[in-house]
């Protein structure tokens, strides 16, 4: 009879472990006037997370705030805006890609993208997206990355 009953504490207990969920990490950007790429920019500007994790924004130095390009969402997420000067969090629940931006510098090439998960589902979409400036040239190298992460995966 012990036997039995713990052989059943054994599995409930391995079964309630099993339904506990993973925990979501979260991972900084910081905005900077000078960065190891550049003037204006995020570090870092490419970044991989999983579905849950969050993304928190750090304007370490003034004048900068990320938010959200039109185009650049996967389908179902939301898109979001910080304030000038503001930290911002946010938590990625969609798979695909995420382009940000700092609203006062992204014709100077102060762009970023998230990936989250596969990359794949809005990848042709995200390279369609109209950017000004230097802001063009920096998203085509960023996505080119994303890019390589689906190639190297299939």
């Amino acid at each position: 009879m012990r036997k039995v009953f713990a052989l059943a504490a054994a599995a409930a207990l391995t079964a309630g472990l099993a339904a506990v969920p993973a925990f979501a990490a979260d991972h900084e950007v910081k905005m900077l006037n000078r960065g190891a790429a550049g003037v204006m920019v995020f570090e870092p500007a490419f970044l991989e997370v999983q579905p849950g994790d969050s993304v928190t924004f750090v304007p370490t130095d003034r004048s900068h705030n990320a938010e959200s390009i039109d185009g650049m969402l996967p389908a179902g997420a939301e898109a979001f805006k910080g304030a000038m000067n503001k930290a911002v969090t946010v938590t990625f629940e969609a798979e695909g890609i995420y382009g940000y931006k700092c609203k006062p510098h992204v014709a100077m090439g102060m762009v970023g993208v998230v990936v989250v998960g596969d990359p794949s589902g809005n990848l042709a979409e995200a390279a369609q997206a109209k950017l000004p400036g230097k802001a063009k040239k920096v998203m085509a190298g960023l996505l080119e990355e994303a890019e390589s992460k689906v190639a190297a995966t299939n």
